[in-house]
Formats: C-alpha cells, sequence, structure tokens
C-alpha cells in the first residue's frame, strides 16, 4: 500500500497558527460523480476548488492521500498500521491531524488508533461526510472546517483534545466511544456511554472534564503489531450448539467477542457453558460485551451471568463492540497472553469505565 503527499497552496501565513496533517483515506468525503451519475474518487489536490476558507484558517497544511482511496468497507488492519505509521513518522512535524474516512468504519479505526498510538499528547481527529463534498448540500464542508480547528486548538501552547476523537454532525466524540448509528442523516454517530468532547455552534464549546489529561513528559509509543484471529459470537434465542461449536473451533482462533443480552447475561444451557469452559481451556480469551447500546456487563449480577464468571469470560464492562475488538488484536498483537488477560478489563485510551 502506497500513498502520496498532495501539495496545495492555501497562503500559509509566516507564523501559522498550527501546523495539521490532513490524511485522505477515502470514503463519501471525496467522492465526485462521473458523466454516468457514479461515485468516483476525485482529485484531492482540487480541493480548495470546494473549500477556499481554507485558506483563511492561518494554518500551515499538508495533505497525504491513499494511493488508491478506499470505500470504509474495505479497510483492513494493514490499513491501521500504515495509518498510524504515518502519524507516528510525523509526529513530532506537526501539531495534529485530521483522518478523512468512510463512515462505514470509522468507529473501528479510530479505536484501533487509539490503542495503537499510546502516550498520545497531539489531536487525531477523524471525519467524513455522509454527502460527497461535491454535492451542494454536503456535511463534509463543516466537518472539515471544524475539525481543523479542533485539530489545532491549544490553551497555554498545549493541545485541547490530545486524544483520538470522531468530529461529526457538530459532535465531538472520544473515538473508542463511537458507533455508528445513522446512514440516512448527518448525525451518523453516538456516545451512549461517555459524555460529549466538545459540541460545535456559533463557538465550539469544549468539555473539559471529559478530555483525556496527559501525563508530564508522555512519549508517543507506536504498537503495529495486530492479531487478526478474532471472532464476534453474538447471542440470539435458539442459537444451537453446532454454530457456537463451529465459531469456539475456529483454526486458530485467539480470542472471541461474545456479545450479550442485557447486562451480560447468557443462556446457562449445559451445552453452551460447556462450549465456553472448552474453548478457555484451549486458552482462547472470551470477553463479555452487552448488545445493548447503552449500559454495562456487570458479570453476576443475575444467575444467567454468574456462571460465565466462574468459567473465566472477562467483562468487557461498557466497552464498545468496536473498541473491544481492535483492543484485543493490538494487545494480543504486542503481548503475551498473560498481560492481555490483565489489560482487557483496565482503560488504555479511555474506552472503558472502571468499575
Amino acid at each position: 500500500m502506497k500513498y502520496t503527499e498532495i501539495k496545495i497552496n492555501t497562503a500559509t501565513p509566516e507564523s501559522p497558527v498550527s501546523k495539521i496533517m490532513i490524511i485522505y483515506t477515502g470514503g463519501t468525503f471525496g467522492m465526485s460523480r462521473d458523466k454516468n451519475g457514479v461515485l468516483v474518487p476525485y482529485d484531492f489536490s482540487l480541493i480548495l476548488e470546494h473549500l477556499p476558507t481554507l485558506r483563511n484558517l492561518m494554518l500551515d497544511l499538508s495533505i497525504i492521500s491513499f494511493e488508491h482511496p478506499i470505500d470504509s468497507s474495505n479497510i483492513e488492519p494493514e490499513h491501521w498500521q500504515m495509518l498510524g505509521k504515518i502519524i507516528f513518522d510525523n509526529y513530532t512535524l506537526h501539531d495534529g491531524f485530521v483522518v478523512l474516512h468512510g463512515t462505514d468504519t470509522m468507529a473501528y479505526t479510530a479505536s484501533a488508533l487509539s490503542f495503537m498510538l499510546q502516550g498520545l499528547s497531539k489531536p487525531v481527529v477523524f471525519t467524513g461526510a455522509q454527502l460527497p463534498i461535491s454535492e451542494t448540500r454536503s456535511d463534509a464542508r463543516e466537518n472539515l472546517i471544524t475539525s481543523l480547528e479542533i485539530a489545532s486548538a491549544k490553551i497555554d501552547g498545549r493541545a485541547v483534545v490530545p486524544e483520538v476523537c470522531i468530529y461529526f454532525d457538530d459532535q465531538l466524540i472520544r473515538g473508542n466511544r463511537a458507533k455508528k448509528v445513522e446512514s440516512m442523516h448527518f448525525d451518523a454517530f453516538e456516545s451512549e456511554n461517555y459524555p460529549l468532547l466538545a459540541k460545535a455552534g456559533v463557538s465550539i464549546t469544549y468539555a473539559h472534564a471529559f478530555i483525556k489529561q496527559v501525563k508530564v513528559g508522555e512519549k508517543l509509543t507506536w504498537l503495529p503489531s495486530l492479531e487478526r484471529n478474532i471472532a464476534i459470537l453474538k447471542l440470539f434465542p435458539g442459537i444451537n450448539e453446532a454454530i457456537v461449536n463451529a465459531i469456539l473451533s475456529a483454526p486458530n482462533l485467539s480470542a472471541v467477542v461474545m456479545e450479550t443480552f442485557g447486562s451480560g447475561n447468557a443462556p446457562s444451557s449445559q451445552w453452551f457453558l460447556a462450549q465456553l469452559k472448552k474453548a478457555i481451556e484451549r486458552g482462547i480469551i472470551i470477553v463479555n460485551i452487552s448488545q445493548c447500546p447503552g449500559g454495562m456487563v456487570i458479570q453476576g449480577k443475575y444467575e444467567t451471568s454468574k456462571a460465565l464468571e466462574e468459567l473465566g469470560v472477562i467483562s468487557g464492562a461498557d466497552m464498545t463492540i468496536e473498541a473491544a475488538i481492535t483492543k484485543l488484536m493490538v494487545l494480543l498483537g504486542n503481548y503475551p497472553i498473560y498481560e492481555v488477560k490483565q489489560l482487557i478489563g483496565k482503560s488504555l485510551a479511555g474506552e472503558v469505565t472502571a468499575n
């Protein structure tokens, strides 16, 4: 996979407010219609034709574009590694980063980067659009302009939002707390289990109490390795033993995110518990995540989850499914399994609320 640096002349002032890198991965944001009305990637070097107000932000902007922009449905862990390397390699040269990304898997990518980039003290703001920037009613313009303002915002020389986040439709959300909930309206993302980091109106109002605090002297560490042998087991009434066995017996399986009911409840059938026990004895990590968008897993609250606790299923508390999957990928790719079990329930990037 390759990327190219795009040169644009924004008439950068001698003393810019900040130096920001825009990374264009693909997605609806940078699409335009061809002669047949089909949406295709457009030349991102023409961004100033659609957004001449970029010249008014007093920013030193650089743009990197994936050589072949991709629909976010085709995002792979290799793209996360590429994004992480771009940010890591350019970290000292820039004050912040804005990543343009398709909405379908944006929460996965933002979650992954939040775990891969440990010790982050600069903003990495993901944004995109529900309508291409070439469309008259596109939400792309406001999303990009405000994301750039957030990425460049400082107080006493320090970044206001030194973490991976998603800005969309006037709301700034912690990246590993976000979930896509809408495909037809502009308010595409929600954060059910954590307050908004900021709200944009006439001005941008930051919720400083909920923004990650940076430790003095903390340095950026990049964790590039990712474990892909992870599965999701979504429970439903009537699920049968053959299906559960097929998932838990997958070759080279390392971990399973089990989507349970309510506050972490699951069937108490003997065959079901026996399948989980057998998998855990083989060294497979099983993390309990609720199917509910709000609330959290509390194993042992009801009899139907007490057995899971006794078997060694690990509570995922109030993590999103996107955060749980990507956290396991990063941890299993970079730490021994005994450390992974200790770290799963701990907050590494604000993704989980301590019990």
